[in-house]
């Protein structure tokens, strides 16, 4: 998959492109793109960085990182991707320069997003619009109840499985592995201690099983009460594994919660509540 910051960075070709910000790419996303792919041209999609609720003065935490976006977009089958760095001069554009500039400007000949879609300065122009410029537009209805806002709420309440049915697929965590306390390896179950990048949502503390790594994984998020801690901090134990993660990424699936994070009476009983997680997460299923 082709990827550029601004349109002449990507090949000429008569394109169907899809707008949005896609954050997420959960399943209303993906029908927005596979309209654009039944068009027959090199399908492509159009969408921003950093979110543009956040340069606007919004609070946004996204559900993936720009990076995890556009391995997403490209398993959804998706050829080139033009990531437009929004920022207050994008912002400042009028509706009729962006669609000259990003959307003329690449080839596009059909244009496929929501039914609700706007875009330009003050969020003058719209599908409509798009059809009276001569472009061919596909409109695709909002999937009922299938929103970003919709699957944060859910990971917030801590209902992955709900997340997870929007989704398409289990939510994600994702940072750099990172030295941490050790604790993990001298009990027995040794942990990638994850970076998260700021901004991205993490659901709320407890143990979960999830994947990472191409391996069932225990996950924990909080302070790991047992030790006093006061850092926030993801940590993975990967079953049956015991190589070397320190400086690589890891996107880490969250399947099912465990239990509360808890202060326990000793080290034993913190060491079988763990050997209990593992079991559990042998067991669990996968949501989405």
């Amino acid at each position: 998959m082709s990827v550029a910051r601004e349109p002449s960075g990507l090949p000429d070709a008569r394109r169907s492109v899809a707008v949005g910000t896609f954050d997420g790419v959960h399943r209303g996303h993906r029908r927005v793109i596979d309209a654009a792919r039944s068009a027959g041209l090199r399908t492509s999609v159009v969408t921003f960085d950093p979110h543009p609720r956040a340069v606007l003065g919004g609070r946004v935490e996204l559900l993936a990182t720009l990076e995890r976006r556009l391995e997403l977009l490209t398993d959804a089958g998706v050829e080139d991707v033009l990531v437009l760095p929004f920022d207050d001069r994008l912002a400042a554009v009028s509706a009729g320069e962006f669609a000259d500039r990003m959307l003329r400007g690449i080839g596009a000949e059909v244009v496929a997003a929501g039914s609700t879609f706007r875009f330009g300065r003050g969020r003058e122009g719209d599908l409509d619009l798009l059809e009276r410029l001569g472009f061919d537009v596909r409109r695709v209805p909002v999937v009922e109840n299938v929103s970003s806002s919709r699957i944060r709420e859910f990971v917030h309440a801590g209902e992955i499985a709900h997340a997870a049915t929007l989704l398409g697929r289990p939510p994600e965590v994702e940072g750099v592995v990172v030295r941490g306390d050790g604790r993990g390896r001298e009990l027995g179950f040794p942990t990638a201690n994850l970076d998260i990048p700021d901004g991205l949502l993490v659901p709320p503390d407890g143990v979960y099983a999830g994947w990472a790594g191409g391996r069932r994984a225990a996950v924990s998020i909080g302070t790991n009460p047992h030790f006093d801690g006061l850092e926030r901090r993801v940590e993975a134990h990967l079953l049956d594994f015991d190589g070397d993660l320190y400086g690589e990424r890891l996107v880490v699936q969250v399947w099912a919660p465990l239990r509360e994070q808890s202060r326990f009476e000793s080290l034993d009983a913190l060491v079988s509540a763990i050997a209990e997680d593992v079991e559990r997460t042998r067991a669990a299923s996968r949501p989405g």
